[in-house]
């Protein structure tokens, strides 16, 4: 958790939130204690579908483990790259990580500002588990129990919004997000993971490539990451599955013929979307 005024807001009223000893309040009298883990659950009970929504234990540290391998570190540079060039000549910018999950990409990005001064980078997600397994890991980012669908933070409060597989909120997003500062998404290309999807399915396809536009926002660029992967050992392969929306929609005998490899060679791809947040008309 920063030192300083929290970047979060109420998630009840809105207003602005102060440390209080070990816990955030604001003037209304609404408190938010801090966990050891130095987060913040900012998801009101009335809002939670489950008793623990969002991803599991389980499906937490299948992705930590299967990042830990580098796999997909080309694409965490590549966001890193387009959030400073996205960030260029603003000063002190906040960077906002809508659905960070464990944190991977929301620290790679904050280690790409390590060098400048009042560089600011949070994230929130639904999960308290993988909340809490990022901010064991990243203690340097301010990071908080939050949905997409009611972001706890200021209008205008972000300079850039990643949304890496997140869900897209564009009225939320929209309104987060200052005029002129920018929203990052990351989109699966038409032949990421086919190589699994070959072993999973009987006829695998191709992930559908579409332009979207979002109300309050004007697109800038796509950008597009290519890469390949050997991956070994049953293992990790049952991690990259368990964090793939397959995990879910995969026939039993599909899941059967995983089980019985050892590897398997994949393309890996991601189109990085980055879109401007436009001036407001008053």
């Amino acid at each position: 958790m920063n030192d300083g005024k929290p970047f979060f807001c109420c998630p009840i009223c809105g207003r602005t939130l102060h440390r209080r000893g070990n816990a955030l309040c604001c003037e209304l009298r609404h408190s938010f204690d801090l966990a050891s883990q130095g987060y913040v659950h900012l998801l009101p009970a009335n809002r939670m579908h489950a008793r623990l929504p969002g991803d599991s234990k389980e499906m937490v540290a299948a992705r930590r483990r299967f990042l830990d391998t580098g796999c997909y570190a080309p694409f965490a540079r590549e966001i890193a790259r387009i959030a400073r060039q996205a960030c260029a000549g603003q000063k002190h910018p906040v960077i906002l990580d809508a659905g960070c999950g464990e944190g991977y990409y929301t620290d790679t990005v904050r280690r790409a500002f390590a060098e400048e001064e009042g560089v600011r980078v949070c994230g929130f997600d639904i999960s308290k588990l993988a909340v809490a397994s990022a901010a064991r890991r990243y203690p340097a980012l301010e990071l908080a129990v939050a949905s997409c669908f009611a972001i706890p933070a200021k209008n205008a409060s972000a300079d850039l919004l990643l949304a890496i597989f997140s869900p897209i909120v564009p009225e939320e997003f929209a309104r987060v997000v200052r005029p002129g500062g920018a929203l990052l998404l990351a989109v699966a290309a038409p032949r990421h993971l086919f190589g699994l999807k070959e072993i999973l399915y009987d006829t695998p396809y191709e992930n559908k490539t579409k332009d979207t536009v979002y109300p309050g926002f004007v697109f800038e660029s796509r950008t597009p990451v290519r890469t390949t992967a050997t991956i070994y050992g049953q293992q990790t392969l049952h991690d990259l599955f368990a964090m793939t929306p397959y995990y879910w929609k995969t026939p039993a005998d599909g899941a059967k013929r995983l089980q019985e490899k050892e590897s398997l060679f994949t393309e890996l791809g991601f189109d990085l979307l980055l879109y401007r947040r436009t001036e407001d008309k008053g």
